[in-house]
């Protein structure tokens, strides 16, 4: 117990803070949302959900998506079904993939708090959408619904939502985040679904 634990200065105890960097877009990210609970059970934390850009994270390090390149698009999605499998989660494919996750992400943001961060219901809810049921994840029929799900969740309006999100962005950045999924704790960037049992040992 007293290793999942950090003395403050008080003499009391706090909690370890970490921000899981993610984007609808990418399975491993909805992976790894899922599969945190179990990787942590029994750890003391807070976590903090921070919706990001992928894809300008992307242009920013002059990087491709696995997605864009011949080969790792293939093995990517090979990986990540089989993944699922193995961990025993609900994964469909979407439609189509890769897709704009902006509308998806604008809409996480507006529902969260003034630091842009999203709580975990609604962060799954979207990622539900996404990899449930193999349908088309920016579909309008689709998406409005979703809307309309998340609509008594709402607090931003669309203009903040977007500047929200962009922040977001840029404090991954500043963070050293180069992909997603990432999770931050003190100031260590732990990337990716396999980084899980690294950051499981880190905390304790």
């Amino acid at each position: 117990y007293k290793n999942r634990l950090i003395c403050s200065a008080n003499g009391g105890f706090t909690m370890k803070r970490i921000t899981f960097y993610l984007d609808f877009i990418s399975p491993y990210a909805y992976l790894a949302f899922e599969a945190l609970p179990q990787s942590l059970m029994g750890v003391s934390h807070r976590m903090v959900y921070k919706p990001v850009l992928f894809a300008a994270m992307l242009k920013h390090h002059g990087q491709l998506g696995p997605a864009e390149i011949a080969g790792k698009r293939e093995w990517t999605y090979r990986q990540v079904l089989w993944q699922a499998k193995q961990l025993g989660i609900e994964f469909q494919m979407p439609a189509s993939h890769p897709f704009n996750p902006l509308p998806l992400l604008r809409l996480a943001v507006s529902c969260g708090d003034e630091q842009g961060n999203t709580n975990r219901f609604v962060t799954q809810q979207i990622f539900n959408h996404v990899w449930h049921g193999g349908a088309d994840a920016t579909g309008a029929v689709r998406f409005e619904a979703l809307s309309q799900a998340l609509a008594g969740h709402v607090k931003a309006d669309p203009e903040a939502a977007k500047a929200r999100l962009k922040a977001n962005t840029d404090k991954a950045l500043q963070a050293g985040v180069f992909g997603v999924p990432s999770l931050v704790v003190d100031g260590k960037v732990f990337w990716g679904l396999d980084s899980l049992p690294m950051l499981r040992e880190y905390l304790e």
